[in-house]
């Protein structure tokens, strides 16, 4: 579930699925609310570590359609973003603990989380394919551990806190490494799994001031 101050916005869902070549990661979100009507369909193919090979998103923002295909080329990362009968192609720097980030895609958080793990939460960075898209630092805190229910079941809650570009998002995952909440900058939006509690509930995560983004949608 989509929530904005604890009201739903809004679904996500994503899968991932192994192959031959590593993981394949599908993410869907569909969020309407009044002044933000967003739909977003993305397809990554994943290393065996969880690095990032090849992404293809297509998305509805307000009636405009964006699309973004990006893939790492040589010792950078091109990504190809077509909106607003506009293109641009931008070389970013390549990291291999990179992410690809749109706005309420619970798969490429969930993929955070597992770079974290093999990475020691070390060297890890986020595609943001805002505008022209950037490439940006991931300062990752562990917190004390929380508790939660999972389908009425209780369960032990990992809580992180990624600070991307001077934002902070936070993460709560279970034992597994499942993403189970997230606190988004947006003010008041969370990403909350479909039969988790957590107890008691996290605050909603306000903006700070200058840096929440102009229209929520990539």
């Amino acid at each position: 579930m989509i929530a904005q101050h604890g009201h739903a916005v809004g679904t996500a869902s994503f899968q991932f699925t192994a192959t031959n070549q590593g993981y394949e990661s599908t993410s869907l979100v569909k969020v309407t609310m009044q002044g933000l009507d967003y739909a977003l369909s993305k397809t990554e193919q994943l290393s065996p570590a969880n690095q990032l090979e090849h992404v293809q998103l297509s998305a509805i923002v307000n009636g405009e359609a964006v699309n973004v295909v990006a893939a790492p080329d040589a010792a950078q990362f091109l990504l190809n973003i077509s909106a607003s009968g506009k293109s641009s192609t931008t070389r970013l720097a390549a990291h291999p603990g990179a992410v690809f980030l749109a706005d309420f895609d619970p798969g490429a958080l969930e993929t955070l989380l597992a770079l974290a793990v093999l990475q020691n939460n070390r060297d890890l960075w986020v595609i943001l394919p805002k505008n022209a898209g950037s490439i940006e630092p991931v300062q990752l805190a562990t917190y004390a551990d929380q508790q939660g229910t999972l389908d009425g079941q209780p369960i032990t809650v990992h809580h992180l806190v990624a600070t991307i570009a001077g934002a902070n998002t936070d993460l709560f995952s279970g034992p597994e490494n499942q993403l189970l909440q997230a606190e988004l900058p947006e003010e008041g939006f969370a990403l909350v799994r479909k039969g988790f509690v957590l107890t008691p509930p996290a605050k909603p995560v306000a903006p700070l001031e200058g840096l929440a983004p102009s229209a929520p949608g990539i």
